[in-house]
């Protein structure tokens, strides 16, 4: 807390004139590239190995970067309507074209999936609300279990893999999702953040495997978007 605050202290201090312009601007409105869902983890900072600047994303961050599901019977999530209300609001009012579900290497709820389901301790009686919500990934832990062991990742890495394809699933899940995908307006990409190396990851759906987000990579996207 003391860093967080002798931080917008230093920045009030040393604030530059294009700083107050930036953001004077955005004063006006918003109208971001992309919807961004990215973990809580404070290791993962979208801005930063994007290099993207204020107003370029709208950020949804929860554990696990998870999207509930939305119920085909009444088009409502089945889960946090905080999420939801945000994919709605992305899509319908700021006409967002692309969505983004990046998850990250060494991720705690990911961990924390497998633990739940390999373990006969009570560990998640203090925190029942966590426990429901790893719910929403545990598709992907079912496929990691029925997959050939990965050489080139750990078992918690890969799932954190799998668990991107499995939010992009709920994504399409959403009426309006489907709508703008089919009629072109909307693509869906999933991308994944090793932390450790600090690789960016893309998912090709052509060699259904996540690769280094090279220049070759970033240009096929750049011209999936024409």
């Amino acid at each position: 807390m003391k860093k967080l605050v002798r931080g917008i202290k230093k920045k009030k201090k040393n604030v530059r004139p294009e700083f107050i312009e930036t953001f004077a601007k955005l004063a006006l409105g918003q109208s971001p590239d992309a919807l961004f869902i990215a973990c809580s983890d404070s290791r993962v900072v979208p801005n930063l190995f994007a290099s993207t600047d204020p107003g370029d994303l709208f950020v949804v961050r929860n554990v696990g970067n998870l999207v509930p599901p939305c119920s085909h019977e009444h088009g409502l999530s089945q889960g946090c309507e905080s999420a939801a209300a945000a994919i709605e609001y992305a899509v319908l009012v700021l006409k967002v074209r692309s969505i983004i579900v990046c998850g990250h290497s060494e991720c705690g709820a990911m961990i924390s999936l497998m633990e739940k389901f390999s373990c006969n301790c009570n560990c998640y009686e203090k925190s029942p609300n966590l426990k429901e919500w790893l719910h929403y990934a545990k598709p992907a832990l079912d496929k990691l279990n029925n997959e050939p062991k990965c050489e080139y990742f750990s078992p918690h890495n890969r799932l954190s893999q799998l668990n991107v394809l499995e939010q992009i699933d709920h994504l399409m899940s959403y009426p309006i999702i489907q709508e703008k995908c089919q009629k072109g307006e909307l693509k869906l990409y999933g991308w994944w953040f090793d932390i450790g190396k600090a690789h960016v990851y893309s998912f090709n759906s052509e060699q259904n495997k996540f690769i280094i987000f090279d220049e070759i990579e970033a240009n096929r996207i750049i011209e999936s978007l024409k």
